[in-house]
């Protein structure tokens, strides 16, 4: 069962689509990644599915829940972090997990001061004189230390820094190993491509690609430099692979299955070669490296 689905769904204001006709599934426990740049409708998905929102057309479902009739069922199974979470500035960090772990069924002060622990985050300012990047730890706090099916976190590492960034990361798997579902939408392709397990990439408002980052993870793009020209690839590997050629003594090849290949630059007069993983990036800059937004 698809535990997050969505149908044609859309939403405009007047003659702007800031989210068009986008159709996606997310199954239990997966880490579901949104990648796009501002303005590409990440956050407009996220509200529509928390009843924030209310869709010009199609559906969407959380659990078998229609999130525009039963919006309120949706948020007890939702912890949802926004990009920018607003909190008691006159409370301090301690009273602020307090209420907020009080006011839920699902909520847990032992956990909220467990993951603030983690997060090195110092509970006895107030909320008024924490920098930008302990709000967002107090934020995290908060979120996470409800015990629901799914969390969506927008932008979840905003004005951290590498080493809490890395802890984050590390409770995002723990939700995913705990059988929890998350939606992570983040500009950080190095956090997307770690944690999640597929990516949507938005542009315009518009799903434009859906990537597995497990097959992403098998492909590899190679760069060689022949001391002289290449002949054609030989039929047995061509279908497994992408040339590119560079000049005529350059190619460039992206590959799933690396042994056939190296076999055959094996017996060519190879000058240098180079092998790294397609990654992430190269994915998301066919959809919006082209400033006119041509893939």
């Amino acid at each position: 069962m698809v535990f997050v689905e969505t149908q044609s769904l859309s939403k405009r204001y007047g003659n702007f689509a800031a989210l068009d006709e986008c159709t996606l599934g997310v199954e239990p426990g997966e880490v579901f990644g949104l990648l796009g740049p501002n303005g590409a409708g990440k956050t407009t998905l996220i509200r529509l599915l928390l009843g924030y929102l209310r869709a010009t057309s199609g559906s969407a479902t959380i659990d078998g829940l229609d999130c525009r009739t039963r919006s309120v069922a949706v948020r007890r199974r939702t912890a949802y972090l926004p990009g920018e979470a607003r909190l008691f500035r006159a409370l301090r960090g301690r009273d602020v997990l307090r209420f907020f772990a009080e006011i839920r069924s699902a909520g847990s002060v032992e956990r909220s001061l467990q993951l603030a622990d983690r997060l090195e985050l110092d509970l006895s300012r107030l909320v008024a004189f924490m920098s930008t990047g302990m709000r967002q730890k107090l934020a995290l706090a908060v979120t996470l230390a409800a015990d629901v099916p799914l969390l969506i976190l927008d932008e979840p590492t905003a004005n951290l820094d590498p080493s809490v960034r890395a802890s984050v990361i590390d409770i995002v798997a723990e939700a995913k190993e705990a059988g929890r579902t998350v939606v992570f939408s983040s500009h950080v392709l190095s956090e997307v491509e770690e944690v999640c397990d597929r990516v949507a990439i938005l542009r315009r408002g518009k799903l434009v690609h859906t990537q597995v980052m497990r097959e992403l993870r098998r492909q590899h793009r190679v760069r060689a430099t022949l001391r002289e020209p290449i002949l054609d690839v030989p039929a047995e590997i061509a279908d497994g692979i992408s040339v590119q050629r560079r000049g005529e003594s350059s190619i460039e090849i992206e590959t799933e299955e690396l042994p056939p290949l190296l076999g055959w630059l094996a017996a060519l007069p190879v000058d240098e070669v180079n092998i790294e993983p397609v990654g992430l990036r190269a994915v998301y800059d066919r959809f919006h490296r082209d400033p006119s937004g041509a893939a």
